[in-house]
Formats: structure tokens, sequence, C-alpha cells
């Protein structure tokens, strides 16, 4: 059945395809945590090992949030990982050491990434496609990765 909630189909397409690829991309990023959590190694491996799940604890959370509201505005969210590699925007990296600050500047840089795409989706979904639904419940997302990003920050070395 439809889903009839004041916006328009296209532009709950054009905000379910959007989302699509946010969930692509904090799959891949989930994915990309459980590697550093998986085989981080050196002197902070059990410090790290806790902070890593801590962290794709949360995004877990994100990822269900994000397909449950593809289907609230009367969408199927994809759910492969072929679908998820051929949407995301971030890269899968392999790496000569399992360094907990070689994890932590890439998953940064991932996470800083993420939040410039939703900062950017917040004013398109509310001003273009009419939908302060999704830009409300865009800007807590990203209001979750500026903290994990902080996070993440802060256990580098300057």
């Amino acid at each position: 059945m439809k889903a009839a909630i004041g916006i328009n189909d296209t532009d709950r397409q054009t905000v379910a395809t959007e989302l699509a690829k946010v969930l692509a991309d904090e799959t891949v990023l989930y994915i990309k945590t459980k590697n550093a959590h998986w085989n981080i190694e050196g002197v902070d491996f059990y410090e790290k090992h806790r902070f890593f799940e801590a962290q794709f604890g949360q995004l877990d959370e994100i990822i269900d949030r994000i397909a449950e509201r593809i289907r609230s505005i009367g969408h199927y969210a994809p759910a492969t990982l072929k679908s998820y590699l051929d949407l995301t925007h971030l890269t899968e990296n392999t790496r000569d050491k399992n360094d907990s600050q070689g994890f932590i500047k890439e998953l940064l840089a991932d996470h800083e990434s993420l939040i410039i795409i939703l900062r950017e989706h917040i004013k398109d979904f509310a001003n273009n496609c009419h939908d302060f639904g999704t830009s409300d419940f865009i800007t807590g997302i990203m209001e979750t990765h500026e903290k994990m990003a902080w996070f993440l920050r802060s256990h580098l070395n300057h």
C-alpha cells in the first residue's frame, strides 16, 4: 500500500534513493569498524578493541534506523552486500599494519566524509523534497557521527 504521508511520490523516491546511499555508507563503515575491532594489534589492543566495539554498536543502531526510515516513507531498503558496494562512496582499504593510529585515521576520514554528505541532505530533504521529518532524522544521525568523529580524533597523536 502506498504511503500517504503528505510527500509526493517523486520527493519520497528522491529521499529514499539518497537514504539508500547513506545506508550503504553506514554499512561499509560498520564493516570497516568491525575489521578494526577484530584485527587491531599493538600495546593498546584491549583498549582499542573495546573502543571499536562501542563504535560498531552505534553504527549498527544507525543502520537499522535508516533502513526503517526508508520503509516508513514507502520504499524498500537495499539489503545486499553487492548493493551496498554499488551505492557507497567509501572505499575498502587494505593495510600493511593493523595499528590503532592507522585504523583511527581511516575511520575518522570516513566519518567526516559522511558528516559532510549528511549536512548537505539536511537542507535538501527539507527545502527541495519537503520532507522535514527525514531532514530532522538526518540531523540526529549527523550529530551522532560528529560525536563518534570527536572520539576518534581524540585518540590520535598530535
